[in-house]
């Protein structure tokens, strides 16, 4: 035997030690990993409930319409501190997936007014929105892709051509929740870059028809008091409805280009 087929038979050695030792050490990672997965879920499951039910009647118009002066004073001593606050309480609320984002951007809107309103807003859904996708991404991907693997693999290999445009017409639909769109999306293989600026782009227009919901009462007093009737004005009214057809619209644009290319 030459020096090549020894070093080539202790190689094969090599890889065949180590190819015996893996299977010894994997499933114990499995197990580790998925002990970690249900602990994980065990305490986001027990946070969310504790926040909803602890202070599901805070997440209200009407209580928020109670808090106008407190809100006032703190921008007045904290006019920085007041972005970071409003920004933690609105990822923290979507990144749960929470009821109460639609309270939040009407009162947003009233107490920033429409642009900062606007930045404010639509940088913290798309931030919480990204927390609760890799949330479900680390506690439901890998189980129900190994469950359903046959399935996975044709649907994954066509939303990877046309899974942003698919995100972002889900986006635009406002009747679709947002929660159940972060959820089925950290299923899928769409990159974490690629959700969060389509995320970005998709829900700026509701964004924008809410926050300036917001701001078209003089107070949250009224709003809570009047409900829809005290936001519903004509320009709003025109507002929701092109945000209803826009999905549409869209939609018709990009099949046309398809067929033109």
């Amino acid at each position: 035997m030459d020096r090549a087929d020894s070093d080539s038979q202790s190689h094969d050695n090599e890889s065949s030690e180590s190819q015996t030792l893996q299977p010894a050490a994997k499933p114990g990672q499995k197990r580790t990993a998925i002990y970690l997965r249900v602990i994980l879920l065990i305490a986001l499951a027990g946070i969310a409930g504790m926040v909803y039910f602890q202070y599901r009647d805070l997440l209200t118009l009407k209580y928020l319409a109670t808090q106008e002066d407190r809100w006032q004073d703190f921008a007045a001593k904290y006019p920085v501190s007041i972005y970071l606050v409003a920004f933690l309480i609105y990822t923290g609320i979507t990144g749960l997936s929470l009821p109460g984002a639609v309270p939040l951007t009407l009162s947003y809107g009233w107490f920033f007014g429409f642009w900062k309103g606007l930045l404010l807003v639509s940088f913290a859904s798309t931030a919480g929105a990204t927390l609760a996708f890799l949330t479900s991404r680390y506690l439901f991907r890998a189980a129900i892709q190994n469950r359903y693997s046959d399935r996975f693999t044709s649907f994954n290999q066509q939303f990877e051509k046309e899974g942003a445009f698919y995100l972002f017409t889900l986006r635009l639909v406002v009747a679709v929740p947002f929660f159940l769109i972060n959820l089925l999306m950290g299923l899928t293989t769409i990159r974490v870059w690629t959700f969060w600026w389509v995320s970005q782009l998709g829900m700026l227009a509701g964004t924008a028809v809410y926050v300036y919901a917001g701001t078209s009462v003089p107070t949250l007093q009224e709003l809570s008091s009047q409900g829809a009737r005290g936001i519903l004005s004509p320009q709003l009214i025109i507002a929701f409805i092109l945000l209803g057809t826009f999905p549409l619209l869209v939609k018709k644009s990009v099949n046309r280009l398809r067929k033109q290319t």
